[in-house]
């Protein structure tokens, strides 16, 4: 990989480490690298490879700036004790596949961090990878991201107290879950803060990017020795780290025999801002054999429809579900995607993201179309769906999952395995125990009132445990009750910088 530049313009190009530090380029863009695939990974030898080593092979070939002691320090940092199963992100075969015919089917749990969700795995990465940057002495970098309820924890968790850095995190107010909302506000650290935002994820989003493009609130923080950056996936450091557990995914299943090397691999990706499946977009034009690459919505199903039609259209009633996470209307990785597909064009690109921004919608072109289309399909999965497939999870497999799996599994039985797929692959994004009332009502259960005394039921019935950093939160001092509306965010960030500051 050498340089990124980005998904509007290409020029002026930037390092891995000037990108990762910047988070979103200067025209409102994604950060890219035409050499995406220049380097591949050899697949006949991942089932001898650990997760670390895999991590090291590839960031190492999408951060080309890092040395291999700095992604070496890394790794070891962001994975040595951290996660539950030395896999990191463990494989668990599914008993009957959640298909008629009966492809072999795994769950990739990747919630096996501090906060019970996939973006652990990133996002104990990106504050050592941010940590190397260069900025200038005496320099902060003021972290600055919206969630829909996974990507603010995980994130509080990488950066609490990380020297140089602060972090302000925004969520749509009513629109998390209890326990999602838990883990934010009672987030420890002198250098974090945490708001809820009149409005949706969405709201919250866009007005993120456009603090990012104030020039005279950039200006402002400047002066006061201090930067923003992002740990949503919009930053490329979010997202290359996410790229190694679809090779490691691979690597379990040659070391159980499931596959042999060069047989092709479906993954069903649970996504709202399409980062995760792009990520495996990204293992693919790396070397990885992907059958195909099955998009997973729940009720708010415009990724679905686009995939379907060509036309993306964001003007459309946005709905609260049980998968909080899924709860989005522009998803932002989606211009990465239509940047590779459509071979670099990067006059498109800020066409058709123009359009999105004035109108509300696009249409690609249908060649562009047909062509996204040989690597990604999709479906999505109304509540009804959602609890239905958690019993059927259940019932069938004596297996658990949360509602954003569960969109995942009703759509892999509503869609045939790609011809030639060996293995099918669902990745599990969160912990049941984050959602124990959706889950615990799925399952048929008498639900209390409270999330916890929920758990409690919920584990007594599936014999599973909650894990201790969910549970624990029953008891921890709520830091965090600000709640401001979408037009003074920007404000919110200035005040919590200044704070922040006096603090260090």
């Amino acid at each position: 990989m050498g340089f990124y530049h980005s998904t509007r313009s290409a020029s002026p190009t930037f390092t891995s480490k000037e990108a990762i530090r910047r988070g979103i380029a200067p025209d409102g863009g994604l950060f890219v690298s035409d050499d995406l695939g220049g380097t591949t990974i050899d697949i006949s030898t991942l089932a001898s490879k650990d997760y670390p080593t895999l991590a090291r092979e590839v960031m190492g070939a999408l951060l080309p700036d890092y040395s291999a002691d700095e992604i070496a320090a890394c790794v070891d940092e962001a994975y040595t004790g951290t996660f539950a199963s030395s896999e990191v992100t463990p494989l668990v075969p599914l008993s009957q596949a959640p298909n008629a015919d009966g492809t072999p089917t795994y769950v990739m749990e990747l919630f096996g961090g501090p906060t019970s969700a996939f973006k652990d795995v990133a996002l104990q990465m990106l504050p050592r990878l941010m940590a190397r940057t260069a900025g200038a002495e005496g320099e902060r970098i003021m972290i600055v991201t919206a969630t829909s309820g996974d990507t603010g924890k995980a994130a509080l968790a990488g950066f609490a107290d990380a020297p140089g850095c602060g972090i302000t995190v925004f969520y749509p107010e009513g629109k998390v879950s209890h326990v999602q909302n838990l883990q934010m506000s009672t987030q420890e650290g002198a250098n974090v803060a945490v708001c809820a935002v009149r409005g949706n994820f969405d709201d919250a989003q866009t007005a993120v990017k456009q603090i990012f493009a104030n020039k005279e609130l950039g200006e402002r923080l400047a002066a006061s020795g201090t930067v923003l950056s992002s740990a949503n996936s919009i930053n490329v450091g979010r997202l290359v780290p996410q790229v190694v557990y679809y090779f490691a995914a691979y690597a379990q299943l040659l070391r159980a025999g499931a596959i042999e090397v060069g047989d092709a691999v479906e993954f069903c990706v649970p996504t709202g801002n399409f980062g995760d499946i792009l990520a495996g977009y990204y293992a693919k034009r790396m070397g990885l054999p992907v059958a195909k690459l099955l998009v997973a919505s729940d009720k708010n199903n415009v990724l679905a429809d686009f995939l379907a039609t060509g036309t993306y259209d964001r003007e459309r009633p946005f709905y609260t579900t049980t998968s909080p996470s899924m709860d989005i209307l522009v998803s932002s990785n989606l211009e990465r995607m239509l940047y590779y597909l459509a071979d670099g064009d990067c006059e498109l690109v800020a066409d058709l993201m123009s359009k999105l921004t004035d109108k509300g919608n696009y249409q690609i072109p249908a060649e562009l179309l047909e062509r996204i289309r040989t690597v990604f399909d999709g479906g999505w999965a109304d509540e009804d769906q959602v609890a239905a497939a958690i019993r059927r999870c259940w019932d069938e497999n004596g297996y658990v999952i949360d509602p954003h799996t569960a969109c995942g599994y009703h759509v892999m039985e509503q869609t045939a395995a790609v011809e030639g797929s060996a293995c099918r692959v669902l990745l599990s994004t969160a912990s049941p125990y984050k959602f124990p009332k959706a889950v615990a009502e799925a399952l048929g259960l008498f639900c209390p009132p409270d999330d916890f005394a929920c758990m409690e039921v919920l584990s007594k019935h599936t014999g599973t445990t909650a894990p201790a950093q969910l549970a624990g939160l029953k008891t921890k001092p709520v830091r965090f009750e600000d709640v401001v509306d979408v037009a003074d965010m920007g404000s919110y960030v200035e005040q919590a910088a200044s704070r922040i500051a006096k603090e260090a």
